[in-house]
């Protein structure tokens, strides 16, 4: 079974403007996650993204414009020495449907679980919102919260 943790996308991994990461301009890598994150695998860790992007449902910005987000980001922590599993997206608004993937419901991380055969026990979530930990709690796995945009590397797990 795997240990992996799981990162919020928006404020965790890239810097939060406060709205929505609208296209690739708009995403800028935190300076400290590169370090964290090789810190984490050199504790046996994989990792999985698991994100809300409700700017999707809202027409704030297309399916393809995350696609190349999420693909840069992909690629750039494979070159980095620390390549992401997976990345779990919602693309709604609680506002549009009452779908079982929005966090802070837990759909995304469980279906991750299940996919990689994830040790729930042994993996973490590292969020910026309450609704992240929540998300994490409701699948079994321990939630971490950090400051919106925070550093990383102040993570001990």
């Amino acid at each position: 079974m795997r240990k992996v943790v799981f990162l919020d996308r928006d404020g965790v991994i890239n810097h939060d403007p406060g709205d929505y990461t609208k296209n690739i301009s708009e995403f800028t890598i935190l300076p400290t996650v590169v370090e964290a994150l090789l810190k984490f695998k050199k504790n046996g860790f994989e990792f999985i993204v698991i994100t809300n992007q409700g700017g999707i449902a809202k027409e704030m910005y297309t399916l393809n414009d995350f696609y190349e987000i999420d693909q840069y980001m992909h690629n750039f922590f494979c070159e980095n020495g620390v390549p992401i599993l997976d990345t779990f997206f919602c693309p709604h608004v609680d506002s549009v449907s009452n779908c079982l993937c929005r966090k802070p419901k837990s759909g995304m991380v469980e279906k991750a679980i299940a996919k990689y055969k994830v040790d729930a026990a042994k993996s973490f979530f590292i969020g910026d919102k309450l609704r992240d930990i929540e998300c994490a709690e409701r699948a079994g796995v321990k939630g971490i919260k950090i400051e919106v945009n925070g550093n990383l590397n102040e993570v001990e797990l």
